[in-house]
């Protein structure tokens, strides 16, 4: 009975109160409730997916299949941008060939009309009839140098026939004035102090000479004789005149 009473009351006998523990276990049921509750819901939200047909394996295959074509596709991307520069490179280089090409088509053009032109020239002058020596004197310019009674005379040898080999031989240049009041005429040596008697051609087109002569003091030029000899015993000279006429100076 003491052991009872210590367990209901106290030692004078006043029942002892058991205090319960009412809140603590509230809060644990509804957790509780809640916890079944969403579950409840989720299985519920599975269970209509599932009668809607919807299949999360299937989904998940097909989610796979989709992000290997991805890989595939962006490798097809890479590969193909990849062609693009190597096509864009290429096309840069046939662009600079294509221009190299129009370059040398247009130098090509260019030295062609120059020959025309030449061709042109040469053919006119074999159309104007060629002399028996087969050389035309097609220029002839007399200009003044730095020294008193130095001139330069120029002369251009053309030849006027077939050009299938070369034409050779020799050049006289004389000259015709007065000197005190007097007709007199100088040879080639006498215009070069004894240096040059006569001069040598020899070309298959054209040659140009430049040929220094001193005017002797007293002596008044008048013509310049030109006289050709060709190498050929049987080909007669040609001669011919000019009037003196020296280039005033620009």
């Amino acid at each position: 009975m003491r052991r009872l009473a210590a367990l209901l009351g106290r030692k004078d006998g006043t029942p002892q109160v058991v205090r319960a523990r009412a809140p603590a276990l509230r809060t644990a049921l509804t957790v509780a409730g809640l916890l079944i509750a969403a579950f409840a819901i989720y299985v519920v939200y599975e269970f209509g997916r599932y009668n809607a047909g919807y299949d999360r394996q299937a989904v998940a295959q097909q989610r796979t299949e989709l992000e290997v074509k991805i890989e595939h596709l962006e490798k097809d991307n890479r590969e193909m941008r990849t062609q693009l520069a190597e096509l864009d490179t290429f096309r840069v280089g046939r662009a600079h060939e294509q221009a190299e090409v129009a370059r040398s088509i247009g130098e090509l053009q260019a030295q062609v009309a120059q020959q025309s032109q030449e061709l042109a020239f040469y053919r006119g002058v074999v159309a104007q009839g060629a002399s028996s020596i087969g050389i035309k004197i097609e220029q002839l310019r007399i200009s003044a140098t730095d020294h008193p009674g130095m001139f330069t005379v120029h002369l251009s040898l053309l030849r006027s026939g077939r050009a299938d080999q070369d034409t050779a031989g020799t050049l006289n240049i004389g000259l015709d004035g007065t000197a005190n009041g007097e007709a007199k005429s100088l040879e080639l040596a006498a215009l070069t102090g004894g240096r040059t008697h006569e001069l040598h051609y020899i070309f298959r087109y054209f040659q140009d000479f430049d040929q220094d002569v001193n005017v002797p003091a007293g002596f008044k030029p008048e013509q310049l004789q030109v006289e050709l000899h060709s190498n050929k015993k049987d080909v007669p000279p040609l001669s011919q005149s000019f009037l003196w006429t020296v280039e005033t100076a620009p």
